[in-house]
């Protein structure tokens, strides 16, 4: 790509080209009028036509200039502005795109801004910078790519419950930056929401934008384009009174705004019918801002989406002192593993029940740093697996991207292979690759089970009370029968980067969340020894917030286990 002085040379030569094309026509048509008119006009006072004439042209070329320049000068304020972007999100490209709205805004930028300065060069084209632009817009991220970011930041606004105008200062849990929501960003955030029949979202982000367009912030958009968004979107929202008094804040901006028109009578009869069926008076449109808790967000397919949101704020812990105090600190060698005797592993228990452990040290900053290059080149959408079908497939619940990396690829997967078995005492020969996941702006996987699910007796008893729930879930057909290895046993966890903020894994059955931290990992067992599904591991990875959120998993399957992990004598053992 050119630099700011090859651009602004490029537009000079093409301007300076122009320049001398229109000097040659204007000297061509004053010769020919000459000639034509000294032939028929011989006074002075016929000649001053050509006076008009020559003045209208330069006139003419004076706005051919103004032009050049107001597009040249157009062009250095893009380059100016984004060579100080550049200079930042390079210095740290990872710790840059850790904060979500730079990653939201460099989506934006790259699918909607550098096509607006495409068609500024095209007016006057230059061969150079279109041929550079088409060489990199195959890498440019698309409109589904800017449209996921935004959905990504308005998941965080509900996860951590952070309003709009936290967003749009940059004011997130334990960091002020300067990444910036502008008027028009915050525009563009509700309108991606207004478009998916979010209409929930829609007037938070657009009561922003007109919040700080009302405030004298600058802006493309123009009110009467929010207003017309806001007024029907908050009419979506069952608002009538605060539909009403934005419609006509609308019309009286523009009382040539037909739709706005229309809506007003459309709004006003239905309150007026509503008024005359309930008897008594609708209480006026409020007066307070629209914030997070005017409206109610509208319930979606989880069951436990309270449960899980709060978990992810730190908030619903079920981990008290008397829980606490019958968790411990050991040193594990894998019962007398021979590569675990001279530096067994640090244990710590983080729930008694069912019993989840972390493992401190599992990875070395030189072996993440080698499993994320191999794993790079390789990262792709994350899937899961439909529970009808068992055919592997994308889905929101899970946004993040993940490559599978096996032993023969590079001796540090197989010695991390080496290493979960002699940790956990079983066999990986059964298990599944190295799966590596890299979850960005927003990145998250709701609420899921790890195991495949199988029929079971609802009126199996459970002793002890042990089981949480066998309940509310529905079966599917064994996932994983094809591999010919039985069910996931057990979840091995390592987790490659600290986070900022957010990004816990949660289980919301019993209440527990566990933080990344670097180098760390985390065990537990999916099935009960019968075999049985334990319902208590459902669990979920919480929306990275701030940072980026690197984690390899190993998934370990029952065969090969017969003698490693015995079957228990009862289905709850």
């Amino acid at each position: 790509m050119m630099n700011r002085r090859e651009l602004s040379k490029v537009v000079k030569r093409d301007s300076m080209r122009k320049f001398m094309s229109c000097i040659l026509w204007a000297s061509l048509f004053c010769c020919c009028c000459w000639t034509t008119q000294a032939e028929v006009y011989t006074s002075i006072s016929q000649m001053t036509d050509l006076i008009y004439t020559e003045k209208e042209l330069v006139k003419s070329l004076r706005d051919y200039i103004k032009a050049e320049e107001a597009k040249l000068a157009s062009v250095k304020s893009w380059a100016n502005k984004l060579d100080s972007l550049t200079k930042v999100s390079t210095s740290d490209p990872e710790g840059y795109l850790a904060h979500p709205v730079n990653a939201y805004k460099l989506m934006k930028r790259l699918n909607t801004e550098w096509s607006e300065l495409e068609t500024l060069v095209l007016q006057n084209p230059s061969d150079g910078f279109v041929s550079n632009m088409s060489t990199h817009r195959q890498f440019f991220p698309d409109e589904e790519d800017e449209t996921g970011a935004a959905k990504a930041l308005m998941r965080l606004q509900d996860t951590y419950q952070l309003d709009s105008e936290a967003f749009s200062r940059g004011k997130l849990p334990g960091m002020h930056s300067h990444a910036l929501l502008t008027v028009d960003d915050c525009f563009d955030m509700g309108k991606t929401a207004y478009n998916d029949a979010d209409y929930y979202h829609a007037v938070l982000w657009m009561q922003q934008s007109l919040k700080q367009l009302d405030a004298g912030e600058e802006a493309v958009v123009t009110k009467a384009e929010i207003l017309d968004y806001l007024s029907y979107s908050v009419y979506q929202m069952g608002d009538l009174p605060r539909a009403i008094e934005l419609t006509r804040r609308l019309v009286a901006i523009d009382s040539s705004h037909q739709r706005a028109g229309g809506n007003l009578r459309y709004f006003e009869r239905i309150l007026s019918t509503q008024m005359d069926e309930r008897k008594d008076d609708i209480k006026p449109a409020s007066e307070e801002p629209i914030g997070l808790g005017t409206y109610k967000r509208p319930k979606d397919h989880l069951p436990e989406r309270e449960a899980y949101e709060a978990l992810c704020r730190g908030e619903g812990l079920q981990m008290n002192d008397a829980r606490r105090s019958r968790l411990f600190c050991r040193y594990h060698d894998g019962q007398r593993n021979p590569r675990l005797l001279l530096m067994p592993m640090k244990e710590e228990d983080e729930w008694d029940s069912p019993h989840i452990v972390r493992y401190l040290d599992v990875l070395s900053l030189e072996e993440i740093d080698k499993i994320k290059v191999l794993a790079k080149p390789r990262l792709a959408r994350a899937t899961v697996r439909d529970p009808k079908t068992g055919v592997l497939t994308t889905a929101n619940y899970r946004v993040s991207k993940s490559a599978w990396l096996e032993g023969e690829d590079d001796p540090v997967i197989a010695r991390v292979n080496q290493r979960i078995e002699d940790i956990t005492g079983l066999t990986v020969d059964t298990a599944e690759l190295l799966q590596v996941a890299n979850y960005g702006v927003g990145g998250q996987y709701e609420p899921h089970y790890d195991f495949s699910r199988r029929p079971f007796d609802s009126n199996l008893k459970v002793d002890g009370n042990r089981l949480a729930t066998f309940l509310n879930y529905k079966d599917e057909p064994d996932a994983f029968k094809r591999l010919g290895t039985g069910n996931r046993v057990a979840t091995f966890l390592n987790y490659m980067t600290d986070v900022e903020a957010g990004g816990a894994t949660v289980f919301p059955d019993f209440g527990a969340a566990i933080y990344p931290r670097k180098g760390t990992a985390v065990f537990w067992y999916n099935l009960f020894k019968s075999g049985e599904g334990d319902y208590r591991t459902r669990h979920a990875a919480c929306p990275v917030l701030v940072g980026s959120k690197w984690v390899s998993n190993k998934w370990i399957h029952e065969r090969g286990q017969e003698f490693r992990r015995p079957c228990g004598l009862t289905e709850v053992d």
